[in-house]
């Protein structure tokens, strides 16, 4: 599948912003099963200097910096993507989850995601909770699998109740929350056991409701959870929001230790002050998006596909 997604973000300052300093993850990455077609990323004001790299994780990133007083700041990421991850292995073909543990301490690529983010720390309580998916000898993604439909079934999405400051703990406690807090939980219950396990940021694809027209900037981020199934299998991609593993409808932003290090803009201001932050995504296929004149007026795709553009 051939996606279209285009990620805006608006800041509106109450008082001018003299100098500022921008850390971006807007752009999609590259990796067995996604790969990014083309990607724009539009900026108004236009910075005096910009960046482009990638981070510690293989992340893309940019670094922009401004210089001029400015009282709005707008960023609109436009890429085009193809998806399709493999399915999970059967579970007779699926390494103990204690043998996976032990691997994983043996490659520093893996080992790396056993350890505590910022925002996401190891727990007692949430690994005893998580390890009743985990008894001995059982095949990892059989555990993986039980464990991303307990947290579906047992855990409700509600917005507004949590914050960047919920821990773990306080997740398991409440039984509720949003994506972001799922994968914290999940992740910090499979590092407790020594599984390795990384935070992804991406997308999801959503439908309008039938004989409804498509709302324009109503999709929102998401996040899921990366667990490792060993060297023989790598990475599957586990949605405990929707209680599914990530197929064909996800598309990958970028993956770290947890929130923190994918956030997808931070940075420092000097000045600014009662400032509104307003953020709208848009996730079509391809071919629906060029036949729709309303996402066409939000741009079409370069006359050069293969190419990067940056503006």
């Amino acid at each position: 599948m051939i996606y279209r997604v285009r990620h805006a973000t608006s800041y509106t300052y109450g008082r001018p912003v003299e100098l500022a300093s921008h850390v971006l993850h807007v752009t999609p990455r590259d990796f067995p099963g996604q790969r990014v077609i083309w990607t724009r990323l539009d900026c108004d004001p236009l910075p005096v200097r910009r960046r482009e790299g990638v981070d510690h994780f293989g992340n893309r990133i940019f670094w922009l910096f401004h210089e001029a007083p400015h009282s709005r700041f707008d960023i609109v990421a436009t890429s085009e993507v193809e998806v399709l991850f493999d399915l999970p292995p059967p579970a007779e073909k699926s390494l103990p989850w204690e043998v996976v543990a032990t691997l994983a301490m043996q490659d520093p690529d893996v080992s790396q995601y056993l350890f505590d983010g910022a925002m996401c720390a190891t727990s007692p309580a949430v690994g005893a909770w998580v390890a009743q998916s985990f008894p001995a000898g059982r095949p990892v993604i059989e555990g993986l699998m039980d464990l991303n439909l307990r947290v579906f079934r047992e855990f409700r999405f509600r917005s507004g109740v949590t914050s960047f400051r919920t821990t773990a703990d306080e997740i398991l406690a409440r039984k509720e929350g949003v994506c972001q807090d799922f994968t914290h939980l999940i992740l910090s219950g499979l590092r407790w056991l020594g599984l390795p396990a990384r935070y992804t940021s991406g997308y999801i694809r959503t439908r309008p409701l039938p004989g409804q027209k498509r709302r324009l900037g109503a999709d929102v981020s998401h996040a899921w959870v990366g667990a490792w199934l060993g060297p023989d299998h790598g990475w599957i991609g586990l949605d405990p929001t929707n209680g599914i593993v990530a197929r064909d409808e996800h598309v990958v932003l970028g993956w770290g230790r947890d929130y923190a290090d994918i956030s997808p803009v931070r940075g420092l201001i000097l000045g600014g002050g009662g400032d509104s932050l307003r953020v709208g995504v848009d996730l079509v296929p391809a071919d629906e998006w060029d036949r729709d004149p309303a996402l066409q007026a939000l741009g079409a795709a370069p006359s050069r596909p293969d190419a990067d553009i940056s503006a």
